[in-house]
């Protein structure tokens, strides 16, 4: 394919835009699922349970999506028409979403709200790969980590400022879910589909010369050269992507234990009730905000910082350090009675999240080759699913028996694999991309 020309800053921002309607979808559900599921009746020891949608829908749909993207040739581009069709599905899911009437129907909406994004995420990452040359890899996808910490510092805190600007935290819809809540998901639908919208026509894909195209077009079509294409590029997985794996099994088994209980955990340490339908477990979904969107916001003002760190240092040692810190500062999280006192511990964890969202996007796009960059990003997103599904799968048969029942503990436990996920980035070897053609 053509040498993509080099774009300056600003349009390397643009073209990330729609990665802030996506991630604050995102960070909605982050915030605000677990206690939407309590509020309908959910029991929390199963909580994991039912938030097996986006870990089964990324599974099974990112794979697909990206092989499929790699072989798309529309007017429209590659990726586009895929990103496009998520975003206008994904802002459907939100505005239905709050107004669930039961547990099986919000169930139900996050398959289709998480299918949705999965087909926005996995062609808006190749895009980026796409349309940057391999030194400008660094700004694109950690000023896309960037917009993931704005994004989600907007959806945590959406809530509270609702509530600043004088609207009733303790009011509830029918279905006891907050009012502050239902605002928070109408206004999601409309960043998602705006963002993206924005994005594609300040940025659009570059299109594909002759040879590339002629040699798309020779490709076999159809669902049996999809799958066989997947199973072809994970059998051929370079070094680098495959020791990228066993970080992510403890990074994202970390992450995924932390986003589901931490409501719960805030509500029993600080506020000293386990009870969904007490105002202090209200208060406690609102503490979450706060604290989530500072988090969030000190990924957002990191990510720019490690562009420079990436360079001098890897991404491989200043991932291996952020995610230390979220280790010590979810230790300390769990331990913490006075709200005011989790600030500090959580700027460790918003430096991993900017990291989780960049660096080791830096590590798989040097070593791929361009042509597969779709189904490589899609397979990449089964090493976030994969560890998920196991969380949610294993973590409600030792939550009363090894972790005592209680959600501060699940926090601990989130400390300690972000911890051996540190270690695990220390054994992946940063190559140079192969080339099909070589």
């Amino acid at each position: 394919m053509t040498k993509p020309p080099r774009l300056p800053f600003w349009q390397i921002v643009n073209m990330n835009v729609g990665f802030l309607g996506i991630q604050f979808s995102f960070g909605l559900q982050q915030s605000n699922m677990s206690p939407i599921y309590q509020y309908l009746g959910a029991d929390e020891a199963r909580l994991p349970l039912l938030w097996l949608a986006g870990p089964m829908t990324g599974l099974l749909v990112q794979p697909i999506v990206g092989a499929r993207s790699d072989r798309t040739t529309s007017r429209w581009g590659r990726r586009t028409p895929y990103f496009l069709v998520g975003a206008i599905v994904c802002s459907i899911g939100l505005l239905l979403m709050p107004f669930s009437p039961t547990l099986w129907f919000a169930a139900s909406m996050l398959w289709i709200l998480d299918a949705a994004n999965n087909v926005t995420m996995e062609p808006y990452r190749a895009y980026v790969s796409d349309r940057l040359n391999r030194d400008q890899h660094s700004a694109g996808f950690l000023t896309q980590s960037a917009f993931t910490g704005l994004a989600q510092t907007l959806a945590y805190l959406s809530p509270s400022i609702f509530v600043w600007l004088g609207m009733n935290k303790d009011a509830v819809g029918g279905n006891h879910i907050p009012q502050v809540t239902m605002t928070a998901f109408v206004i999601g639908a409309v960043f998602s589909i705006t963002t993206v919208v924005w994005s594609v026509w300040r940025v659009p894909e570059l299109p594909l010369d002759d040879a590339a195209l002629k040699e798309m077009q020779a490709r076999p079509a159809g669902v049996g050269a999809t799958f066989r294409e997947i199973v072809s590029a994970m059998r051929e997985m370079p070094p680098t992507m495959r020791r990228l794996w066993w970080m992510k099994l403890f990074q994202w088994y970390g992450m995924q234990s932390y986003w589901i209980y931490i409501v719960p955990s805030l509500a029993l340490t600080v506020f000293g009730t386990s009870d969904a339908t007490t105002a202090g477990y209200r208060d406690a979904g609102l503490l979450n905000g706060k604290v989530g969107g500072f988090y969030n916001f000190v990924g957002f003002l990191s990510a720019f910082a490690m562009v420079p760190l990436s360079r001098r240092f890897g991404p491989k040692a200043v991932h291996a350090v952020c995610l230390l810190l979220a280790a010590a500062g979810m230790w300390t999280i769990a331990g913490t009675t006075e709200s005011g006192a989790l600030f500090l511990p959580m700027i460790g964890v918003g430096l991993a999240w900017a990291s989780i969202m960049g660096n080791p996007y830096i590590l798989l796009a040097g070593s791929i080759p361009s042509e597969r960059a779709g189904v490589y990003m899609g397979i990449f997103n089964m090493f976030i699913v994969v560890p998920m599904l196991l969380q949610m799968l294993t973590l409600p048969l030792y939550y009363e028996t090894l972790l005592g029942g209680r959600p501060d503990n699940v926090i601990r436990l989130a400390g300690v694999l972000l911890g051996c996920a540190a270690v695990a980035t220390l054994f992946v070897d940063g190559r140079s991309k192969p080339s099909l053609a070589a």
